[in-house]
């Protein structure tokens, strides 16, 4: 009999400590994913950190010692719209907007400020294309901006055949080539042309996408609009009838989404303008606009300024939270009309 309760006792021991080695692995494993998780939120806090302003003329000189040649009328934009590329690509984290694991895959702020600056590189390689690099509308377009442009259109968030990351590649190595075709003496088919028209042409999308931000980040209070779409003519007409009083307001989980979207375009094009003013210097001189585009500038710049409190704030325009969205709206609505009056300087003889 007692042989018998020895083993049994000896069996419950044995169940016990098979148990306890059972419960040590599930604490391991709860302990390593414990880890894992602070580690990708560790991560992802990293990654959203949006990349600093750069200084367009040491950049210039950076991507110029690339090709061995002399800094030339249009070498500044061109190496700009590269850098800006570049830097949506490459900062902490890479592109992120295709990312289907995580951190990457739950960020929001970054993706959106990625859309932002490849929406003003979409519009300026654009205006490469069709006016910078052409004498004129019957003048033949860049072999290397032919390819480029369509590129940076390709579908931001691919992440397979190709992963988006691959076409935009292509583009900067493009991109790369026509600066150093530009920059060569010896090559006379590559050119980039500083004139009143082309920037005016391109300063006509820039006061588009400008415009339609600010609606859409002064949108986040909700507003009652006057329906304006065919004012100014008395025989104007559109598809679909519309209200005398449109009332519109951004979503409420599309707040940081638009508020971020526009960090991105107006860090894009703080620096496309700091280009535009080295290589049109003589064009804004002689227009006497020089004055007008570094406002612009400035009301840009203002935009980048820190944003010191963890979630974008939604309060009402005149109530005791802030509102940022509307301080972007501000900025950015004053950068516009600025536009609006550079261009018509632009427009004098």
């Amino acid at each position: 009999m007692w042989a018998t309760i020895k083993q049994k006792w000896q069996g419950f021991i044995s169940l016990f400590s098979f148990k306890s080695e059972h419960s040590g692995w599930r604490n391991v494993i709860f302990t390593a994913l414990g880890f894992l998780l602070i580690l990708i939120l560790l991560v992802g806090i990293y990654w959203s950190a949006e990349p600093d302003p750069f200084d367009v003329r040491i950049v210039t000189s950076e991507k110029l010692a690339l090709t061995g040649h002399a800094n030339v009328v249009g070498a500044t934009t061109t190496a700009t719209l590269i850098h800006v590329t570049e830097t949506m690509l490459e900062k902490p984290g890479g592109y992120l907007t295709n990312d289907v694991l995580p951190p990457g895959v739950y960020l929001d702020n970054i993706p959106n400020w990625e859309f932002g600056v490849l929406v003003q590189v979409r519009d300026l390689s654009r205006a490469f294309r069709e006016n910078f690099s052409r004498s004129q509308s019957q003048s033949t377009e860049d072999p290397d901006l032919i390819i480029a442009e369509p590129n940076l259109h390709f579908d931001n968030d691919s992440w397979l055949f190709p992963p988006t990351e691959v076409e935009y590649g292509e583009a900067l190595d493009r991109l790369y080539a026509y600066l150093n075709r530009i920059a060569d003496p010896a090559v006379v088919d590559a050119q980039f042309f500083a004139r009143a028209d082309n920037l005016s042409a391109w300063l006509i999308n820039v006061e588009s996408r400008l415009g339609s931000l600010s609606q859409r980040l002064s949108a986040s209070v909700g507003q009652a609009r006057i329906n304006t779409d065919t004012a100014g003519e008395g025989n104007a007409t559109q598809s679909t009838p519309t209200g005398a009083e449109l009332a519109v307001r951004t979503p409420w989980l599309q707040i940081d989404d638009v508020f971020y979207e526009a960090r991105g375009a107006t860090w894009a094009l703080m620096h496309f303008l700091r280009a535009i003013e080295v290589d049109f210097a003589p064009v804004l001189e002689d227009k006497n606009a020089t004055a007008s585009l570094r406002q612009i500038i400035r009301e840009l710049e203002a935009s980048q300024r820190t944003v010191f409190f963890p979630v974008i704030l939604n309060g009402s325009g005149f109530g005791i939270f802030a509102n940022h969205s509307l301080t972007m709206a501000n900025y950015i609505s004053r950068a516009n009309a600025a536009i609006i009056d550079l261009r018509d300087l632009l427009a004098q003889g």
